[in-house]
């Protein structure tokens, strides 16, 4: 989001309470839905599998994708076979859905869709429609679990267990709807679901979610990982397509490093005149963003990864809602 939405949505901007009509009509519409839903007036579909829907109440990066990774890990790791279904947000199929590959074509089926095929290694379907997408993946693959990413207001897809991820840190914004807040429902849709995630600080009731950096992965040459900290010698180059790229940034500051921030827009297409700069400066990116510019990058071009932590009273909570014996740890 650029500083414009910012100083609308997270500051006390005059523009906001001028708008705050408009956002009063897009929080009852998104009511006025659920209800017809939750009265049988409209009718989710039931696929054969538990449905895990991870979304958010705001508009704007949150930490949805992270989570849903350490949810697949997870569910593998209890010997559970997830797949995952997404909306392939800007994608440009002409059919749809999509069985997505980590080698999959991002400008064709989202970004979104290849980060999470690459990172779990699960069957993952992007469809506008969710519902269809799992359809799809059972269909095609032994899942048990369908994870759906970004799905919170997706409402036709039925579902099991619904996680609201939150930012820990700028919470709500300025709690208005859209066009005058970066609100999608109303904050009391956190009260409906059954699990909310902070990334970052948090209240009482919540369970807090921390990224922690990985290292760093050239995306020209194959080579062992590397360490972040490591380029702190001279200026780095940061670019940053995603929802809240000032976390990013804030990363490699923490990290030591000097950064010369170029931030874009979320999911921005990038070309190769986005990541050339007239230097020898390291140029250093996120793995949403890596998906996309993998094609013409080169040895100068690096790929920070990042890993979600969460406590284990979260994975036990979870496994307890999809009805998952607890595992016991080894003697």
């Amino acid at each position: 989001m650029g500083s414009r939405t910012d100083s609308l949505w997270y500051g006390k901007s005059p523009l906001s309470l001028m708008l705050a009509p408009l956002g009063w009509l897009y929080c009852a519409g998104a009511v006025l839905r659920r209800a017809a839903y939750r009265s049988g007036l409209l009718r989710a579909g039931r696929v054969g599998a538990p449905v895990v829907v991870v979304g958010n109440i705001s508009v704007g990066g949150t930490g949805k994708t992270p989570l849903v990774v350490w949810i697949a890990e997870l569910l593998q790791s209890r010997g559970l076979r997830p797949g995952i279904v997404s909306r392939g947000y800007l994608g440009r199929a002409d059919k749809w859905p999509q069985q997505v590959r980590p080698d999959s074509d991002p400008i064709m089926v989202g970004d979104e869709p290849v980060l999470l095929a690459a990172a779990t290694g699960c069957p993952v379907a992007a469809d506008p429609d969710r519902l269809r997408a799992a359809q799809s993946l059972l269909t095609h693959f032994d899942c048990d679990v369908i994870i759906s990413d970004d799905g919170l207001q997706h409402l036709r897809l039925g579902r099991d267990v619904e996680i609201a991820v939150v930012d820990g840190i700028r919470r709500h914004g300025n709690g208005r709807c859209l066009p005058a807040g970066p609100l999608r429902e109303p904050v009391s849709r956190l009260a409906s679901v059954d699990l909310v995630v902070a990334n970052g600080g948090g209240i009482p009731g919540e369970f807090t979610m921390e990224m922690r950096s990985e290292g760093v992965r050239n995306l020209g040459r194959d080579e062992p990982p590397g360490r972040l900290e490591s380029f702190d010698a001279c200026p780095v180059h940061a670019v940053c397509g995603i929802g809240s790229p000032e976390r990013f940034f804030a990363t490699l500051e923490h990290a030591g490093l000097t950064v010369i921030r170029h931030p874009f827009p979320d999911h921005h297409a990038f070309g190769p005149a986005d990541i050339a700069f007239d230097d020898d400066y390291p140029v250093l990116m996120t793995e949403k963003d890596a998906v996309k510019c993998r094609r013409f990058a080169d040895t100068r071009h690096w790929c920070v990864t990042a890993r979600a932590v969460l406590v284990e009273a979260f994975a036990a909570e979870l496994m307890a809602l999809l009805g998952v014996p607890r595992k016991e740890p080894n003697p």
